[in-house]
């Protein structure tokens, strides 16, 4: 249970902190600097202050947050210098309205330039944004503006054919504690963001130890839950993460994935971009023809995608004619990539491939640039930090050998010690020495890099024989046809569940004998095998873009 907090909740009710001892090891070996994540911004506008650090589009060159330059013909392009000058406007914009650090502030923006200056002007008031995707509709923003006890809404006018003033209306009318809602765009019957940012002369100090913003869990059942990061592990995060990814001030990050997830926030993402002073450009429209286009516009050197659209982008290549070259660092993550379509990534696209393994709670892994071709395309690489401990457990909680599957358990300096608000589930979620239990199995290899075989609730149990949907979906697509694949358990009455597979299909669809005669020369045993398969135009998605496996299941 959960309670519905006022706003005058202390922020910090709820919040799970790092216990001292490890908060001081932390610091003491140097991956916590004490410093506030806004800082990030200041530190890049006194070093490159000229350089680029928003690129627009054609019919959208400057940001809507930052005013046009003096100059007349000053490049359209968002310097350092006023991209910190913008942030700090809005900082004291928000802390005119009455908005008090401490505050939570949910934030639903598509990707556009103005998330920056928003998100960096709410950190630098001490306030604390709660960042949402532009999937989430009233059922998730109701949920996460009673948990956070948000006292403000911040959200674009409109987005495709959706319009977020009319989801406003309904949560301002159920939500307690709201009393902003301000608006990217035409306001309406609301408050334009534009007619806040104001001048001031200081900012609240920020102590890094508390919560900077706050992420939402990514699973695809229930209500979402909240992720509270603090200064020191979301900015360690961030710079550590563009540190292994060999980020420099020439490069430029296309913000692909929605931008509020933590995979293009910060790993290494905008704020890793911005920690060395790179250029960033965003991007609405996945689609092949315009992500090739702004990577032809901007020249964009590194970006990233989940595997579907890794796979889609590789096919597109035989029609879109973009140039691509320069392009050096494709990450692909939010789920695994098979090796089937890992090995397709470099002849298509030209550029390196990163498999990305993590979670908004914290771990994350990468394939290196050092790494061999196989454990690229066969692992979702090794922990990012030396203080990432990691432990792969059977069903008894007893470590694995190498090379066996378990559940990965881990802790570190930028891995959560509970979910906010969130008591009754955080006594399942972690161990009592703190490990978070990430739900997830593996196979660590004695380097150290991991390969993930599924999820502990992502498995069929058919007839008690445990099926792992990832290891089938793999067989799945390899067959010549299949584009896509998901595995999911039906009810049935003599089973429990039965396999239910998905297929979306290049040519004609295969029949299920035809599926199963497959499978079965692979090698695959015979109770692991699908017993109804089903033809889908396209898998259904989260908002984080994993594949929805309850929708299907509810199709099954």
């Amino acid at each position: 249970m959960t309670s519905t907090p006022t706003a005058a909740t202390d922020h910090r009710d709820g919040f799970v902190p790092f216990p001292a001892d490890l908060a001081e090891q932390y610091r003491r070996n140097g991956y916590w600097a004490g410093r506030p994540l806004g800082d990030l911004l200041g530190d890049a506008a006194r070093q490159w202050p000229d350089r680029p650090a928003l690129l627009g589009e054609p019919d959208r060159p400057r940001p809507e947050l930052i005013p046009a330059p003096a100059e007349p013909n000053a490049a359209p392009a968002v310097t350092y210098a006023e991209l910190d000058a913008a942030a700090d406007r809005m900082a004291h914009g928000f802390l005119a309205l009455g908005i008090a650090p401490g505050d939570r502030v949910v934030v639903q923006l598509p990707n556009v330039p103005e998330f920056v200056p928003v998100l960096f002007g709410l950190l630098r008031a001490g306030i604390i944004p709660v960042l949402t995707l532009p999937a989430h509709r009233r059922a998730e923003i109701d949920h996460l503006s009673r948990l956070s006890g948000a006292v403000a809404y911040v959200i674009a006018d409109r987005f495709g054919d959706f319009d977020y003033r009319t989801l406003a209306t309904e949560v301002t009318a159920t939500a307690p504690t709201l009393r902003h809602v301000l608006v990217l765009g035409d306001p309406g019957a609301f408050t334009a963001l534009n007619s806040i940012p104001a001048d001031g002369d200081s900012l609240p100090e920020i102590d890094a130890s508390d919560i900077a913003l706050m992420l939402v869990s990514g699973g695809t059942t229930g209500l979402p839950k909240l992720i509270a990061r603090t200064h020191d592990d979301y900015t360690y995060n961030a710079k550590e993460s563009a540190r292994v990814c060999e980020l420099t001030p020439e490069d430029v990050y296309l913000a692909t994935l929605p931008v509020a997830h933590n995979f293009p926030l910060a790993c290494p993402g905008v704020l890793g971009t911005v920690a060395t002073g790179g250029a960033m450009a965003f991007l609405s429209d996945p689609s092949p023809e315009s992500a090739f286009a702004a990577v032809e516009r901007h020249r964009v050197t590194v970006t990233a995608v989940v595997p579907p659209l890794a796979q889609l982008w590789c096919v597109a290549t035989e029609w879109e004619e973009a140039d691509l070259s320069s392009l050096r660092l494709l990450q692909v993550g939010g789920a695994r990539l098979a090796e089937v379509n890992a090995r397709e990534v470099v002849p298509a696209l030209g550029v390196r491939l990163q498999q990305v393994f993590g979670m908004a709670e914290g771990l994350l892994n990468y394939t290196r640039a050092e790494d061999s071709d196989d454990l690229v395309c066969t692992t979702q690489g090794r922990p990012l930090s030396p203080a990432d401990e990691v432990r792969v457990v059977d069903g008894d909680g007893e470590e694995v050998a190498d090379g066996e599957e378990g559940e990965l358990l881990t802790r570190g300096p930028y891995t959560l010690r509970g979910y906010y608000r969130a008591p009754e589930h955080n006594s399942r979620s972690f161990t009592p020495d703190g490990f978070y239990r990430s739900g997830d199995l593996v196979r660590r290899l004695p380097s150290g890099h991991l390969m993930v075989s599924g999820r502990i609730k992502d498995v069929i149990n058919r007839g008690g024989e445990n099926i792992s949907c990832d290891e089938l979906e793999e067989h799945l697509l390899a067959y010549p046809v299949v584009r896509h694949a998901a595995a999911v358990g039906i009810p049935d009455a003599t089973l429990g569940e039965k396999v239910c597979a998905f297929l979306v299909v290049d040519g004609d669809m295969p029949t299920l004998a035809e599926i199963k005669t497959f499978l079965t020369e692979r090698g695959l045993a015979t109770y692991k095998l699908p017993d109804v398969l089903r033809q889908a135009d396209a898998l259904p998605v989260t908002a984080v873009g994993k594949i929805d496996k309850k929708a299907l299941a509810a199709r099954g």
